[in-house]
């Protein structure tokens, strides 16, 4: 008997009314979730373990899925976030050298749905043409009407708090920098000249080890942080400036954090932000961010620097932009290549910039690591 025999059933309704049947290779249960297009031909547990996916079902348009496994050293957090991952062809018979578990042992572990056997070509295009989606799966009920009524039921992805499943509850230091991928070992970090507090709305571990990489010390602190300590911190000499992370789900739901962000753009703190972070910084400026049809989520999406010319192939995962009239108040310094929209700023007047691609994840594969120099820089002069 085949592997793919002894897979149990699942049953996916979305809410454009579409029922499909499929197999199942994760968790068993039901979920609701936003269904998303991911684009990237290698990553799949950098994508899972990534906080930003909190709340999605990602379909890959890679067909064959789980070949290299998982290993605990390529995690970006401590779980896997996303609800699900959709399939064209699993594969449970996994070779590689660095692999410690099956993707299907790593979903069960962490409770995320794995459905494969479906045509994720179809999904995919219904996606680019109609949106993103909210949709259920189910290994327990296989009546559509029910699962309708789950669905209706739910909340929206747009209507949940996230970062506050994904972040961080307690401070930490972090000290491991980029490892080598010959030796598959960290590397030691260089000298601090500068260094930093990461406010966590779901940050992944690489981001942090290309700031350990870049010379800056790096503490971790929850999303529920007083922006008057970090401003007393910052003229104390205590810290040099402020990153604020990715992290899922819509940005416009953040109040707290928004005017936490506007009390240190106000004490005129050098800050860096990338994803999530790169949009709170635009609310907090006063320009509302909006959601794009179906989102960038790939590690093939082409980026021009706007100030050296040159194309960049970066990471993306996001399902909201900032505003084109932000440019009243900041100077564009990345542009997609794909659909022209906002990709980088450098706010005028103020130590602050930010990125809303992946700098950290290497599709280029170093094509954008220079930023976190950048922000160790734009601290040293901002103390000159």
């Amino acid at each position: 008997m085949s592997a793919v025999n002894l897979l149990k059933k699942i049953y996916i309704y979305l809410e454009n009314g579409t029922f499909l049947e499929a197999n199942s290779f994760g968790a068993d249960g039901t979920s609701v979730g936003e269904i998303v297009f991911n684009t990237s031909l290698s990553g799949y547990q950098e994508i899972m373990s990534d906080p930003s996916y909190a709340g999605q079902f990602v379909t890959f348009t890679m067909p064959e899925i789980g070949n290299v496994g998982v290993n605990d050293q390529d995690m970006e957090s401590s779980s896997a976030h996303a609800k699900g991952m959709i399939v064209r062809k699993y594969q449970p018979r996994h070779s590689n050298f660095r692999a410690q578990e099956s993707l299907g042992q790593f979903l069960v572990k962490y409770n995320v749905i794995g459905i494969c056997d479906i045509d994720t070509r179809f999904l995919t295009k219904m996606v680019r043409d109609e949106g993103a989606m909210m949709m259920v799966a189910s290994t327990e009920i296989s009546d559509r009407d029910e699962l309708k009524k789950i669905l209706n039921d739910s909340p929206r992805i747009e209507d949940v708090n996230y970062i506050e499943q994904v972040g961080a509850k307690e401070a930490y230091a972090h000290i491991s920098g980029t490892y080598s991928d010959e030796k598959f070992e960290y590397d030691a970090a260089p000298k601090e000249e500068a260094k930093i507090v990461v406010i966590d709305f779901g940050v992944k571990r690489n981001i942090l080890n290309e700031i350990v990489s870049a010379g800056i010390g790096v503490e971790v602190i929850p999303n529920d942080f007083k922006a008057e300590e970090l401003i007393e911190r910052y003229k104390m000499r205590d810290i040099d400036g402020v990153f604020l992370s990715n992290g899922p789900g819509d940005p416009l739901v953040l109040k707290r954090e928004q005017e936490q962000i506007k009390k240190l753009i106000d004490a005129k703190i050098p800050m860096f932000g990338i994803c999530l972070g790169h949009q709170l910084l635009s609310i907090a400026h006063g320009y509302d961010t909006y959601k794009l049809k179906f989102g960038h989520h790939g590690g093939n999406h082409p980026v021009k620097n706007i100030k050296s010319g040159l194309v960049e192939i970066t990471a993306q995962n996001h399902n909201y932009n900032v505003p084109d009239n932000i440019i009243e108040i900041a100077e564009v310094t990345h542009t997609n290549l794909f659909d022209n929209t906002i990709e980088g700023l450098k706010y005028k007047d103020e130590p602050i910039f930010s990125v809303q691609h992946h700098p950290e994840a290497s599709p280029g594969p170093k094509d954008s690591a220079y930023i976190f120099n950048e922000f160790k820089t734009m601290m040293t002069n901002s103390r000159t």
